[in-house]
């Protein structure tokens, strides 16, 4: 066993659009010092990891120093675990509009230590298959549903990255097909994501009202400023109009997960992000709708499990779970 397998600790970034979020993990998924840096607050990359490791540096020391880091691992919109890079990230004012090696700036600026960098949603999955309710299982799909949806593929206890390190986007398949199609962030239309994301619900709350004068608790409200909370609070409260808006989200994400079953066989769909808190809401019409359009030999097969990291860690636990494979 070489030196490195032997120290006891990574560090996970959750690097968001507004605040990275650095962690500190045992082997035990247990965060031992936390700390943080506005995301948004550097133009220049360089000086983003100038900032991080500066941040950084004390939290190292609680733990005894650099020497009991065996690497980092980082979970980032647009990352490509191939290469360390991040890509054309849309809200990243430091990689919008190129490619930015951020796993070996990190790197050189913490004196050689192994860094690895995946998507976010990726690292959702890897979190959960090393920490959380996927612990042991070798064939799984998580689903993120928060201001997008986003998915981590793992067959045969692997994550399936593709070709070119960005497989498994289940959240830009294209549902809607034609003009009638939702606008998604993507350019496309008719994605998962513009339905069956926070955003997509608030939006369809909005379409509903619109379309009927059926009486909602939502109608007290400005159109633009209904959120998926609002709507599963309403819906909570007994709303026709809101539950018809969670009946319809999760038929179309039973739908989706019909036929992602059909192409890796999964054992188990975690489902993680804002929009799991609806409970029943979401997951009720969504199981009787996959239930209707999976293929008979996958029926019954697969579970549907809600995640049980913390949401305000797990995006921590879930980026330090790339670094234990290094």
């Amino acid at each position: 066993m070489t030196e490195n397998a032997l120290k006891p600790y990574v560090i996970g970034l959750d690097l968001g659009g507004t605040n990275s979020v650095f962690g500190i993990v045992d082997a035990r998924g247990e965060i031992k010092a936390t700390t943080a840096i506005k995301t948004g607050g550097y133009d220049d990359v360089n000086d983003y990891v100038k900032a991080a490791v500066e941040a950084l540096q004390p939290i190292i020391d609680t733990v005894g120093g650099i020497d009991k880091i065996k690497a980092m691992g980082i979970g980032a919109p647009n990352g490509n675990y191939y290469s360390g890079t991040i890509e054309f990230a849309p809200n990243l004012a430091w990689a919008h509009d190129g490619v930015v090696p951020l796993a070996k700036l990190f790197s050189d600026a913490l004196g050689g230590l192994p860094v690895a960098l995946t998507n976010d949603a990726n690292a959702a999955a890897l979190g959960e298959m090393t920490y959380g309710v996927a612990r042991g299982m070798k064939n799984f799909i998580d689903v993120t549903l928060g201001t997008g949806v986003g998915s981590g593929i793992v067959i045969d206890g692997k994550m399936v990255y593709g070709c070119d390190g960005f497989a498994g986007e289940l959240g830009h398949v294209v549902m809607v097909r034609g003009e009638e199609g939702r606008l998604c962030g993507c350019g496309r239309k008719g994605c998962l994501e513009a339905y069956c994301s926070a955003t997509g619900v608030a939006r369809t709350a909005r379409e509903f009202l619109e379309k009927s004068d059926e009486p909602s608790l939502l109608r007290d409200m400005k159109p633009e400023d209904i959120t998926s909370y609002d709507v599963s609070i309403a819906a909570g409260k007994g709303d026709a109009l809101a539950k018809r808006v969670y009946d319809f989200t999760g038929k179309m994400l039973g739908e989706a997960c019909a036929d992602f079953a059909a192409f890796s066989s999964p054992e188990a769909f975690v489902f993680f992000g804002g929009l799991t808190k609806a409970g029943d809401l979401l997951m009720k019409p969504l199981k009787e709708s996959y239930d209707k359009s999976v293929l008979k030999i996958f029926r019954g097969k697969a579970k549907f499990l809600i995640s049980t990291l913390d949401g305000s860690s797990a995006a921590v636990l879930g980026a330090s779970a790339v670094g234990w494979d290094l």
